[in-house]
C-alpha cells in the first residue's frame, strides 16, 4: 500500500491517510485555497509542516490534532512525515463545513459570526473515542469494495467526535452544570477512574469520594465527556490496552490483567468489540506492517 492514500468523499471534501512504514521521511505537498479548513490527526509518530520555504515550521505530535484555517492567506501543505508515523487528514471547504454544522455553529468557535472570516489555529489532544476511530482507519479488515464507504463513514464519525460538546465548552452551554464546583468534581471523578481503571470504584463510591450526588455525577459526566462514566472508562481502557500492545513489552494476558480483566477471554471479547479484531490479530498486523 502507498504511504499516502486519498479518499474523495464529496466535492471539496476529502480524507488523506498517511502511513509511513518506511525507514526514511516522506514528504507530502499540495497547494491549498483560502477556503479550505485543514484537520490533521497524529495517531502515532511525528511530522512537521514547513511554511515560507522552510523559514518556519509547525510540529504535529503523537496523540495531537491540528486545525488550520486562514481565509486571508493560502496555507499550502508541505508536510514532512517521519518513519513509523500514522496521520489522518481531513480537507474540507468552509462552505461544505458550514453545511454540515450550520445548526451547531454556536458551539464551534471559528464558525461564529464574528470569527468566520478570521484565521484559526488550534492544537488539542486526541480523545480516546477519536483514537479508536483513527486506529480503525489503519486496521481495515473489510472487503476492499466497500473501502470508500467505510472511510467516508469514519470521516463523518471523526468530525462528529471532534466537535462534540466536551469538557472545554463554555459552562453556559451546560444548563445542568450550573455550579462550577460540580464541574471540578466531575473532572476529578474522571481522573480517579482512570487512575484506578483496573479496579474502579462503584458510582456511589466515586460520587462520595468527590463529594457530589450520584445523579449529578451521572448526568454531568455525560454532558462534559459525552458518555456515561463506565462507557468512557471502557473506551479509555481499550485505547490504553492498544498502546501497551503497540509497545511490544506485554503479551495479551498481561495487558488484560493491567486494565482489570482477570479472564483473557473477556479481554479479547472487549478488545474485538471496540477495534473489530482480536488482540492477537492486532499484534500480527503490527508485525506485518513492520
Amino acid at each position: 500500500m502507498s504511504p499516502t492514500e486519498e479518499i474523495i468523499i464529496d466535492d471539496n471534501f476529502s480524507m488523506l491517510r498517511f502511513e509511513n512504514n518506511l525507514n526514511k521521511n516522506i514528504t507530502f505537498q499540495r497547494e491549498m485555497g483560502t477556503d479550505v479548513i485543514q484537520f490533521y490527526f497524529g495517531l502515532k509518530g511525528s511530522a512537521k509542516f514547513l511554511f515560507s520555504g522552510g523559514a518556519y515550521s509547525l510540529p504535529l505530535n503523537e496523540e495531537k490534532f491540528l486545525i488550520l484555517y486562514n481565509p486571508q492567506k493560502q496555507l499550502p501543505v508541505h508536510l514532512e512525515i517521519t518513519p513509523n508515523t500514522w496521520i489522518i487528514s481531513i480537507l474540507i471547504s468552509i462552505k461544505k463545513f458550514h453545511a454540515l454544522f450550520s445548526t451547531e455553529a454556536e458551539f464551534i468557535g471559528f464558525l461564529m459570526g464574528e470569527n468566520r472570516d478570521k484565521k484559526y489555529y488550534s492544537e488539542e489532544d486526541i480523545t480516546p473515542s477519536m483514537a479508536i476511530v483513527l486506529n480503525q482507519l489503519f486496521n481495515f479488515y473489510m472487503n476492499p469494495t466497500i473501502k470508500k464507504l467505510y472511510y467516508t463513514g469514519k470521516t463523518y464519525e471523526l468530525l462528529s467526535l471532534l466537535f462534540n460538546q466536551n469538557e472545554d465548552q463554555n459552562i453556559e452551554n451546560c444548563p445542568f452544570l450550573s455550579d462550577e464546583d460540580d464541574v471540578v468534581k466531575i473532572k476529578k471523578a474522571k481522573d480517579i477512574i482512570i487512575s484506578k481503571m483496573a479496579e474502579p470504584p462503584t458510582l456511589q463510591e466515586l460520587a462520595d469520594t468527590v463529594g457530589i450526588n450520584i445523579k449529578k455525577l451521572k448526568l454531568g459526566f455525560k454532558q462534559i465527556y459525552g458518555d456515561s462514566v463506565f462507557s468512557f472508562l471502557f473506551d479509555y481502557k481499550m485505547e490504553y490496552a492498544r498502546k501497551l500492545l503497540d509497545n511490544g513489552n506485554y503479551n495479551v494476558n498481561e495487558v488484560g490483567l493491567k486494565i482489570g480483566y482477570s479472564s483473557a477471554s473477556h479481554f479479547i471479547a472487549a478488545f474485538k468489540k471496540k477495534f473489530g479484531t482480536t488482540p492477537k490479530k492486532y499484534l500480527m498486523s503490527l508485525n506485518t506492517n513492520n
